[in-house]
Parts: structure tokens; C-alpha cells; sequence
């Protein structure tokens, strides 16, 4: 044979193997329609029965599907919300067109955060909630994250439009470091400032898929800071969800100008996406959030000693050591009687007998005059999101995603003070490989506070540069003398008070003006560290995880899954937040799992052991087990028990964060250096009650190490569909929490405790600051947190289409040991709605109102303490669909009735929004 016929020889035995092997694959196209409506059914899923060869129909509902098997074969379509049906494919000579016909939804979603892997939510081991794209499109909600508040046992603090923090089962806060937030599996905390940004970076709306929220400790499975839930936002895959969206919402904010004029308010988002091949689809994705924000306007006067404190009685105009809850500057505050009385005592010694007289020789408390919220903080809200993603199929089974979120903008955030975050961008990007048997997912979160300062103590700031407290020609020095001068001449005390303010303050730069807008914004770009208000966090975050699925290999005994982890934080704020001022400072933490699920009697019972194990490089590790049982009292109904176990260790500001607060006090962190920094064995410090005023232990303060915070739950709860129209969840749980973490504060006083009588003088009502510096340290408690409550929800499809659904819930603590444990949760609180998703003519018509309410509480947070009144709140929206476009045009409102609220002390006061919407491709 000649060389060339040999070469064609092989070249055709090389090749007629794959001309075999594409003569045996088949393509098979189709549609599928809603077999009510006859609108097309996309996102839906086509796969080949005993194959994994599937996919997904368009926005037409059209779909594509290549496969090996040869015909006949069977087409399993299923998606949520309609009937699963099986579909015979016998011949190619026409599309296969199937009718999907609707179904009760009740109990038929599928959720993946309960277990870690795909289940019926009916057969969920313990409590868990599920928002889907669908619901989230027919809620009464300007935001995704509003929907959130509408689930039974959640609680959300609103501090700005567009920070909002969730959280379950007590211990409510702004920045809320007791609940987990995962967005596609990247947690959503900002490393360094310890608050989840999901309404700042994350998803856009219309590019979630489904939140999951499981209520209680969820450590087992999800790691550190699980303590109270873990929330789980997942995106739409590309190659299920495709073609061009858009959405416009329109609306006007502060409609009755009680706080500030009537505003605007813009909603814009954008989503593409395309399957390119069988193997490669992209997304793309952007929403941009414009408006007025709300005003902080709580103008109660506040009395503290560092962070605690009470509302008390007072305005400007009686008291002239006002400091307003939401004014900023008057924080600034000395007793004049003991500060400046001296001097001038000295320089006119005929006037001290005089001065000895006043108030009765007690202590006479001044503060500067401050500057409203209006004055100091970012007006304008402003939220950019920029997202996408590449997805690879490098097989039937391995998808590879490569994917990014990005967000920038402008919000106000309470937490120890009231922060204005101006140009925070925040940024994560993940590579992750995705099997049903196993993940791999490496992340980073790339953290820049931008030009965000400190409202408080940069007004304060501001008040020192017009013209300093101190000295002989200081504004209190000037205060001081006016008011003398007015008592010699016969004034009354608050006359001779309020002309020493008006004295003092002659030549005060007016809001808006430009002297102080000079003044501001010069304080404001000064570093923390540097005597200004600006922080210069640029902390990151990088993590590495896999999960296998060891049940195919398990299955005669249990099915197994384990995991793991590798966490490092970078800290880096230049010595403005954190204790970093020499250099970057980094914190490591791995974690592992393992958790077995075994169904036992036939399948009657179903019981699941987890466990898992974390050491941070700063703490002891930490072993979290969890065991749940699943008992099958019907079809359909399932009672459901767990013991869980959850724990957190101190956040990255707790062990390292080192801020003047102002008011002599400083927030320090957990770390044993801080000891020795600011020699608070050598010259010893006392903790102060948390009464007000406070009093002194006067045992020395010991600084015990810190440890992790854990939590054990017992829990009971049934779920069930009692008809195919009604479906109803309960749950009661017990909890106890060991090692539980909270600040107290400490004074180092001037002088030995014996000498400057430091009880006396805070019964008085002398500052603190007078007499020592103060420190706000985290602390481990030796007694027992305790608390417990019940959540009930029934949901109740009538004909028609019509959808009534109410929810009740109670979170009580039991033992606080009498220490500030921060409960901030009201004791009951309930959700009622009606909705139709589609009535009327081609059933286009949709609406949704939504009432709820909460109780009053009392709000313990370290930006102050005081009473929350309850809140009645409506939401609604109507809306019509257009299915020619798949549109969707709106017309909604959140607080409709416009009743002012606040849901935390020194937070945003919240009114109506009302607003226009129409969304495109979207159903």
C-alpha cells in the first residue's frame, strides 16, 4: 500500500467513529405553552428521561435539545408552579408542542440552602422561607430586599433607602453581624465595615432568581456568623433565563414635605442575556437607584455617658446640655462649672463667692450647638450595579461560571454614629465549577469606603474649626462669660443661658452656606486618623470552598456531602477604622463539614446528622453539630424537629477596630495589644453600669480573652398542605446562647477612684468624660442568653386565582443576665395579604396589598436606647400584564397611608414612596 493510501486509511478510521457518533445524535425542537393563558412558558425545563441530556425554553418558549438517545424517548417538562409532564417524542417530522397546564404552587418549590442539596420545601428539616423571581415581581415592593419584610419572624432596620438589614429571632441591628447573607454562594458582609451591602452590590432585580431565608442558627452548614439565619440570593443561569430585559420604575418620595420637599425616586435596570451554544451562555446586567433619601429627625433629647444613654426630656430652647438624637456637633459637651469657672474664678476672685451660688453648686453641663441631619449628610441617595457572568458547559454535567459584581454610590448607615458612606464601592468576582456531585468556588470582595466619613464626630470637628471649646477665647469661654455677665444683671438662668448661646454662637456658619460647606468638606477629607472624619477602609476578602456529594458512593448507608474552607481578611484602613496604622493587618480562618441523611421506616422518617468544625487563627476552634428528623404524617404533611447549633467568632471590628468616637471615648477591639497600647492594666480601668447615670465597679477591670459566641436551638415545627388550597407552617423554638458577645464600657479615670469621687459625680450628672476616658470594649458574658418564640403562617388559594396569606411571629428574650445583650426585637409582629396574579380578561390583571404590623419595644443600640413605637404599615401595587412583550406595567406604593415610622433610634424616618413601573420580558 502506498504511503498516502495508508494515511487516508487511518485518517478514516479516526474519523468514522465520530461520523458514527453524530449520525446517532438527534435535535429535537418544541414549544411549550401555558396551557390556561396560551402565553408562551419560558425558563422551563426539558430534559430526556433517563438521561442528563436537558435544557431550558427561551422567552418564547421555544427550546433546543441534542441528545444520543435514540426515539422513542420521553421529555420530562417541570417547572414550578405548573404540573410536571412527560411527553413522547416517536418522530422529528414535526416540533413537539406541549401544553403545560398550571398547578397549585403550595408546598411544590424547590430549596437547596436547608440541606445543602435540592428538596421539596415541604420536607425541609427545619424552618426555612422562599421568595421567588415570580413573587418578588408581584409584591407591593419598590426594592427585592423590601420583600423580606413581608416573611413571618423578620425583622428589618431601615437606617436609608437603600440600607436596609434583615435578621431573624432577636438581636436586631444595623449591619446585623448575627445573619449570614450569601449572594450565588459569596458572602455579601463588607469585610471591614461588617455590614451586609446587598442593597449596595449584589444582584440586580431583575436578575434574581429566588431568595432563601433560614431563620436560627445555620452554622452547620454555613459557617461563622450564622447565629440568627442566613439568607440566600441566587441569580438567574443564563442558559434558563435569556433575551433582553428591562425595568423603569418612576415614583416621588416625601410627598407632604414634612421633612424635606417633595423628591423623585429612580428605579433603572437592565439584564441580557444569551445562549450563545449549547456550551456557552453570558449575562449582563446594571440598575441604577437615584433619590432623596430619608432624613434621620428624631430631635429628642438624648443623655448618654459614651454609648449608652436614654431619651430624656428637653429641646434646645430648655436644656443647654441638649444633645439631639438626630443632631450632630452638640455632642461636645463639658460642665462649666468645673472647667472654666476656675479661670475666670482667678481672674476676677470677687466673682467666686457669686459663682459658688449658681444652680445650687451643682455641676452646669453645656454642649455646642449642633447642625440637623439635613446639614451634614448626602442628600442624595445614589445605588450603581454593575453584574455578569460566563457560563461554560465543559460537559453534560460540569458547568464553569465566571462572574462579577460591582457597586457604587451613596447611602447613610447607623451604627455607633451616623456614617455617611459617600462613593463606597464594593466589589466581588468568583470562579466557580459546578457538578451535581460536587463545588468549587474561589471569591474575593474588594472593599473601598470611598470619601465616607463620619457625620457626628465630623460636625463636631467642624464646630472646633469656626472657633475651638477651649481657651480664653473659646466659644465656652465665651459662653460662660455672657451668662455671668446676664445673672449679675438680674437674668433669670434661662434667659442668662439662652443669650450665652446666642453670644457665643455670633458669626455660626448657617447650613447651606458656603463658609460651611468649606468648612465641612475640608473636615470631612481629613483621615480619622488625622483629626478629620474620613475613614479609609480598603479591607478584602478571599475565600476558597468545595462541597463533594458522596452519596453516590454512600447510598446503602446514608447519603454524605463534606466540605471545606479557607478564609483569609485583609484589614486595611490606614489607621482610620482599624489599629493598622503601621500596616495591613490579616486574619486566616478554615472550616470543614459533614453532614448524612438517611430515610429510615420506609421512608416514613428521614433523619440528618451535621457537623462542623472552624478555627480563626485569634480564637480556639469551634465544633457546631446539628441533628434534624423529618417524620411523614401524611402525604404532604411532615412534623419536623432539630437541635442546632451556631456560633460566630468576634467580627474583624470587635478584635482589631480602633475609633475615637468622640466624648473622650474610644472603640477598641478585642486583641490583647490594646492592653498594652493603652496601658489599661498599668493604669487600671473600671466598668461602668449600663444604668443611667452609670456607676463604677470599682474592682479593676480584668480583660478576660475573648471567645467565639455560640447558640443552641431546639426547635419543633410542622408543615403541611392541609388541602391542595391550603397550606399551613408552624414552628416553636428554644434557644441558648453561651459566651455571648457585647460591648460595656470601661473609664480610666484622671485621678484614683477615692480622690475625684467618680460615682458622686455621675449621680450628679457630671460627663463622664470629665472625670476619666472611656473605652467601649467587647466582652464575653459567664451567664446564660436565653430566648425563645413561635412563628404561624397560612397561606389559602380561593377561587378564581385569588391568594389570601397572613403570618404571625414572637421573639422573646428570657434572660439577658443584666448586661446590654441588644435585643431590639418586638414581641409580636404579623403580616396579612391578598393578591391575584392574574384575573380578568386573559387573566392580565394582578394585584397585591399587604398590612403589616409590629408592637412597640424598646431598641438597645450603640448609637442610642429608646422606645420604638408600633408601626402599621399598607403596601400595593396593581398591575397589567402586556403578553405580546411579556411587559408588565405597574403602579405601586410602599407605605401608601404615608404613616412616618422609625425602626431603630437615630435611624431614617420612613414615609410613602409611590411609583410607576413597567417591566419588559419579564414573565
Amino acid at each position: 500500500m502506498k504511503k498516502s493510501q495508508r494515511y487516508i486509511a487511518l485518517l478514516l478510521i479516526a474519523v468514522v467513529p465520530v461520523l458514527t457518533a453524530a449520525a446517532q445524535a438527534i435535535t429535537i425542537i418544541g414549544n411549550v405553552k401555558n396551557s390556561s393563558t396560551r402565553e408562551a412558558a419560558p425558563a422551563v425545563s426539558v430534559t430526556v428521561k433517563g438521561s442528563s441530556a436537558g435544557t431550558f425554553t427561551n422567552e418564547k418558549g421555544d427550546f433546543k435539545l441534542i441528545t444520543a438517545q435514540q426515539l422513542p424517548l420521553t421529555l420530562v417538562i417541570s417547572s414550578i408552579g405548573f404540573e410536571t409532564k412527560e411527553v413522547t417524542v416517536s418522530s422529528l417530522s414535526a416540533p413537539v408542542q406541549v401544553d403545560f397546564v398550571p398547578s397549585s404552587s403550595l408546598g411544590t418549590e424547590v430549596v437547596v440552602s436547608a440541606s445543602r442539596v435540592p428538596q421539596r420545601i415541604l420536607e425541609s428539616p427545619v424552618s426555612i422561607e422562599r421568595i421567588s423571581a415570580a413573587n418578588i415581581r408581584n409584591a407591593p415592593a419598590a426594592s427585592y430586599y423590601d420583600v423580606l419584610s413581608n416573611l413571618k419572624g423578620v425583622d428589618v432596620v431601615t437606617s436609608s433607602l437603600t440600607f436596609k438589614t434583615p435578621s431573624t429571632r432577636g438581636f436586631i441591628a444595623s449591619g446585623n453581624t448575627r445573619l449570614n447573607q450569601l449572594v450565588d454562594g459569596m458572602d455579601n458582609q463588607a469585610p471591614g465595615l461588617n455590614f451586609s451591602v446587598g442593597g449596595v452590590v449584589g444582584l440586580t432585580e431583575l436578575d434574581v432568581d429566588n431568595i432563601e431565608l433560614l431563620p436560627g442558627a445555620s452554622s452547620a452548614l454555613y459557617g461563622p456568623g450564622g447565629m440568627n439565619g442566613t439568607i440566600l440570593i441566587s441569580s438567574k443561569n443564563p442558559f434558563k433565563y435569556q433575551g433582553l430585559s428591562f425595568q423603569v420604575k418612576e415614583g416621588i418620595m416625601n410627598t407632604d414635605s414634612r421633612f424635606r420637599s417633595l423628591s423623585p425616586y429612580h428605579n433603572w435596570s437592565v439584564r441580557w442575556a444569551e445562549k450563545v451554544s449549547d456550551k456557552f451562555a453570558f449575562k449582563i446586567g446594571m440598575e441604577l437607584v437615584a433619590a432623596k433619601d430619608w432624613l434621620g429627625y428624631d430631635k429628642r433629647n438624648y443623655s448618654r455617658t459614651g454609648t449608652n444613654g436614654k431619651i430624656t426630656d428637653g429641646d434646645r430652647a430648655t436644656d443647654p446640655n441638649y444633645d439631639g438624637v438626630n443632631v450632630y456637633g452638640d455632642e461636645t459637651t463639658i460642665d462649666i462649672r468645673s472647667n472654666v469657672f476656675p479661670g475666670l474664678a482667678a481672674q476676677a476672685p470677687f466673682l467666686k463667692g457669686f459663682m459658688d451660688t449658681l444652680n445650687g453648686g451643682k455641676p452646669m453641663n453645656v454642649s455646642r450647638t449642633g447642625y440637623n441631619e439635613s446639614d451634614v449628610v448626602n442628600q442624595n441617595t445614589l445605588n450603581y450595579k454593575l453584574t455578569g457572568a460566563l457560563h461554560y458547559k465543559l460537559s453534560s454535567k460540569t458547568e464553569a461560571i465566571l462572574a462579577g459584581h460591582w457597586g457604587t454610590g451613596n447611602t447613610v448607615y447607623t451604627g455607633s454614629e451616623r456614617y455617611s458612606l459617600k462613593n463606597l464601592k464594593i466589589g466581588q468576582y468568583k470562579l466557580e465549577l459546578n457538578n451535581p456531585n460536587w463545588m468549587l468556588r474561589a471569591y474575593t470582595t474588594q472593599e473601598d469606603a470611598g470619601e465616607s466619613f463620619n457625620a457626628t464626630v465630623t460636625t463636631r470637628l467642624v464646630n472646633e474649626a469656626w472657633k475651638p471649646s477651649g481657651g480664653s477665647t473659646g466659644w465656652y469661654s465665651q459662653y460662660t462669660q455672657a451668662y455671668l455677665a446676664a445673672r449679675l444683671n438680674g437674668a433669670s438662668d434661662f434667659a442668662a443661658q439662652t443669650l450665652a448661646r446666642a453670644t457665643a454662637d455670633v458669626g455660626r456658619p448657617a447650613p447651606g452656606s458656603t463658609q460651611f460647606k468649606t468648612l465641612f468638606d475640608q473636615v470631612r477629607g481629613i483621615p480619622i486618623s488625622k483629626g478629620g472624619g474620613l475613614f479609609l477602609d480598603k479591607t478584602n476578602l478571599y475565600m476558597i470552598e468545595g462541597q463533594a456529594n458522596l452519596s453516590p458512593y454512600t447510598k446503602s448507608f446514608a447519603d454524605i456531602i463534606v466540605g471545606a474552607n479557607y478564609k483569609r481578611y485583609l484589614l486595611n484602613s490606614e489607621g482610620t477604622l482599624f489599629a493598622d496604622s503601621t500596616g495591613k493587618i490579616g486574619i486566616n480562618e478554615v472550616g470543614a463539614y459533614i453532614q448524612a441523611t438517611r430515610s429510615l421506616f420506609n421512608d416514613v422518617a428521614k433523619l440528618q446528622v451535621s457537623g462542623r468544625y472552624d478555627k480563626n487563627q485569634n480564637f480556639k476552634g469551634k465544633f457546631t453539630p446539628r441533628v434534624t428528623l423529618v417524620i411523614k404524617v401524611a402525604e404532604n404533611n411532615n412534623l419536623r424537629f432539630s437541635y442546632q447549633t451556631a456560633y460566630r467568632f468576634p467580627s474583624t471590628q470587635q478584635q482589631w477596630i480602633n475609633l475615637n468616637i468622640g466624648s473622650n471615648t474610644q472603640l477598641i477591639g478585642g486583641n490583647k495589644n490594646f492592653i498594652d497600647f493603652y496601658k489599661l492594666k498599668s493604669n487600671p480601668t473600671y466598668e461602668l453600669s449600663n444604668t443611667n447615670p452609670p456607676t463604677v465597679n470599682h474592682t479593676p477591670y480584668s480583660y478576660p480573652d475573648s471567645k467565639a459566641e455560640s447558640v443552641t436551638t431546639y426547635e419543633i415545627g410542622y408543615k403541611g398542605l392541609v388541602t391542595k388550597s391550603l397550606l399551613i407552617d408552624a414552628y416553636a423554638y428554644y434557644g441558648e446562647y453561651s459566651d455571648f458577645l457585647y460591648r460595656t464600657l470601661v473609664i480610666q479615670p484622671n485621678a484614683p477612684l477615692t480622690v475625684i469621687g467618680v460615682d458622686s459625680a455621675l449621680a450628679k450628672g457630671a460627663i463622664a468624660s470629665n472625670l476619666g476616658r472611656i473605652f467601649s470594649v467587647p466582652a464575653n458574658t459567664t451567664s446564660k442568653v436565653k430566648t425563645y418564640g413561635f412563628g404561624l403562617s397560612i397561606d389559602y388559594r380561593l377561587p378564581m386565582g385569588f391568594i389570601i396569606s397572613g403570618n404571625v411571629s414572637s421573639d422573646n428574650l428570657k434572660d439577658d443576665g443584666g448586661f446590654r445583650a441588644s435585643f431590639s426585637t418586638p414581641k409580636y409582629r404579623t403580616n396579612l395579604s391578598l393578591a391575584n396574579n392574574g384575573f380578568g380578561a386573559g387573566k392580565r390583571l394582578g394585584f397585591n396589598i399587604t398590612w403589616r404590623w409590629q408592637d412597640a419595644f424598646d431598641y438597645d443600640g450603640d448609637f442610642g436606647n429608646g422606645r420604638i413605637p408600633a408601626v402599621n404599615i399598607l403596601d400595593a401595587q396593581v398591575s397589567y400584564k402586556i403578553p405580546d412583550t411579556k411587559a408588565i406595567l405597574k403602579i405601586g406604593a410602599n407605605n401608601l397611608l404615608n404613616q412616618y415610622y422609625i425602626n431603630g433610634i437615630g435611624n431614617s424616618t420612613v414615609g410613602g414612596l409611590y411609583y410607576v413601573a413597567f417591566a419588559y420580558n419579564v414573565f
